[in-house]
């Protein structure tokens, strides 16, 4: 929190996908595409009739002619003209919806994907990349697509038919004259291509910001206590409002490489679409083309150089959003390496196995391989065995039952349970076998019967309160303002330490699971609250296979076995008093705490 996130550099950092990642997302509803893609087309072609009906208002409507006539005749003519305008706006409706529904339909498909996958990942994904940067990418870089599918794509898509269309009239009414035009539009198509490349390069560095500044919210918004507590509000101000300058520096040269792309765009094909219609005023002077043929010039004019100016603001969109699309599909081109196999092994019944055994497992932790957690780690725990974890801090107890819940895989030496290695399992059958209470619990932002049920989703209301009840719970749930209705606030903020580890016990007894990981579960309660829940827990234990980590030891001396850990290394096991006897590392820690 002290020193500053690092940024990521001014450019890709993958090969880029750019939008053609997009596809498999659109690829379910290519009948909607189409059906929007062919009134799209209808539209466009209604909006290129328009001029050749005001051509024959201006040749066939005006002529010398009786009144009567006359006035029928214009009648015709602007009907006809109000029926092209009517099928224009219904069709460009119809377009309109829906593309703006499969923007939105894409969207939330992307994010629904995003999300799901980044749940999969193993704990190696967030020692590298960080909440705040995934958030931005699932409604920042989002957002961004969704414009691009429900609105400039089809923009787009539009006004190139309508740019196309109308240079066809006009090479058609007037081909000498857009040969020439067509010539200078290629010479400003090709910088621009170029040009937009930069664009684009610097849209992709724009968003990494923005999910830089992200981080940092989150961040320090999930440590609010901790920075009140330094009176560090004025430096993570500062340090926010540099990543938020740093962000609007980059997008300062984003929008000015665009600006500048816009305008050359609109000016070139201005100049040379006014060339061409210079000479076609030259042709009606000359009497070698008629009024309504120079009006109906000046309307496809007008449309070929709005679809180049739509068009350039279009590019520009398509760039940045293909800036998005290169973030999300590089989370979704993570892969987690610890991965369910493709065809797991059943788990056997308990009857004479072994519930767990590590054997030889040697374990480095991706971000530190050049220091082992564990080393050559043996351990054999019976069925209904409660084997307590101690030693020094950082001597690999909680590394124990990462790699027991197979958030990593070891390096070397494998762990079996019941006789069959982890990686043979499938992942939720491993998890749900097991029920944790972690040191530091985690309480959602529901209610209080909703956090005890994530333990058990099916389960009723009066198993929860069983629940709560064993783990000493009950009685202050039901002081709550709405008892087990009460929102605990997000990360439970509401609740006091201790009050957030017994919600986190109740949870883990209602998953009733035959083997229970305890983690410092105690540590943060007082002594009364602490006799009443180990007392609970040792309840919960006579029927499960349980491994508790402890750094008090008058926590575990009740354990069938005590396994002391130390530098990742097994150094010894037994019983108190075995272990006090034989005067080692467990004496130690036991005389320092006892005597204290």
């Amino acid at each position: 929190m002290l020193t500053a996130m690092p940024t990521a550099p001014d450019r890709p950092r993958a090969q880029p996908r750019s939008l053609g990642g997009l596809l498999p997302f659109l690829r379910p509803y290519r009948r909607r595409i189409a059906l929007a893609l062919l009134f799209l087309l209808l539209a466009a072609v209604a909006s290129l009739l328009f001029p050749l009906a005001l051509r024959e208002l201006i040749d066939a409507g005006l002529q010398p002619q009786e009144r009567g006539e006359r006035l029928l005749a214009l009648r015709q003519h602007f009907l006809l003209l109000f029926a092209v305008a009517a099928a224009m706006g219904v069709f460009s409706a119809l377009r309109f919806y829906l593309m703006s529904w499969l923007g939105e339909r894409v969207t939330a498909d992307v994010r629904n994907a995003i999300y799901a996958h980044v749940l999969q990942q193993s704990p190696e994904f967030f020692e590298t990349t960080q909440t705040g940067e995934v958030l931005s990418r699932l409604t920042t870089d989002t957002t961004l697509v969704q414009t691009v599918v429900g609105s400039s794509f089809s923009m787009g898509l539009r006004n190139a038919v309508m740019g196309v269309g109308a240079i066809a009239m006009l090479v058609w009414t007037n081909p000498w004259i857009m040969a020439q035009v067509l010539a200078v539009l290629l010479l400003v198509v090709l910088p621009a291509v170029g040009f937009g490349r930069r664009v684009r390069r610097l849209s992709r560095a724009s968003q990494d910001r923005v999910a830089d500044s992200s981080a940092i919210a989150a961040e320090v918004l999930n440590a609010i206590p901790v920075v009140q507590g330094y009176a560090a509000e004025r430096r993570e101000a500062a340090r926010f409002d540099a990543a938020t300058e740093s962000a609007f520096a980059t997008a300062k040269r984003r929008v000015r490489a665009r600006s500048l792309l816009m305008g050359f765009i609109i000016i070139a094909t201005s100049g040379a679409l006014l060339w061409g219609l210079y000479q076609g005023t030259q042709a009606v002077l000359a009497g070698r083309i008629s009024a309504g043929h120079l009006g109906q010039t000046i309307m496809y004019v007008i449309m070929l150089a709005g679809a180049f100016a739509v068009l350039g603001e279009v590019y520009g969109d398509l760039l940045r959003a293909a800036g998005a699309t290169e973030r999300l599909m590089e989370l979704l081109a993570s892969h987690s390496n610890i991965q369910t196999p493709e065809r797991p092994l059943p788990l056997p019944p308990q009857a004479g196995r072994s519930a767990l055994r590590f054997e030889g497992v040697t374990f480095h932790y991706p971000s530190r391989p050049l220091q082992a957690a564990l080393g050559d780690f043996t351990l054999d725990v019976r069925p209904g065995e409660t084997v307590a974890l101690v030693g020094p801090s950082g001597a690999g107890k909680s590394t124990v039952l990462q790699l027991l819940q197979r958030f990593y895989d070891p390096q070397q030496g494998r762990i079996l349970l019941r006789g069959v290695p982890l990686p043979q399992l499938a992942l939720a059958e491993l998890r749900t076998h097991m029920a944790v209470v972690p040191q530091e619990p985690v309480i959602f932002s529901a209610s209080a019967l909703e956090n005890i049920r994530y333990g058990r989703p099916g389960a009723s209301d009066v198993e929860v309160q069983a629940a709560a009840r064993a783990a000493f719970a009950d009685d202050f749930i039901r002081t709550l303002p709405e008892g087990y209705a009460t929102f605990l606030g997000e990360r439970g903020v509401r609740l006091s330490g201790g009050q957030r580890q017994r919600i986190a016990i109740a949870r883990a007894m209602l998953k009733n699971a035959p083997l229970l990981l305890l983690d410092e579960a105690t540590s943060a309660l007082d002594a009364e609250s602490e006799r009443m829940v180990q007392a609970a827990l040792e309840t919960a234990m006579r029927d499960r296979t349980t491994l508790v980590i402890a750094h008090r030891l008058a926590t575990v001396q009740a354990a069938d076995r005590i396994v002391v850990i130390d530098q990742g290394r097994l150094v010894e096991q037994g019983t108190h008093e075995q272990l006090v006897a034989a005067n080692g590392l467990y004496a130690r820690l036991a005389a320092l705490q006892f005597k204290s």
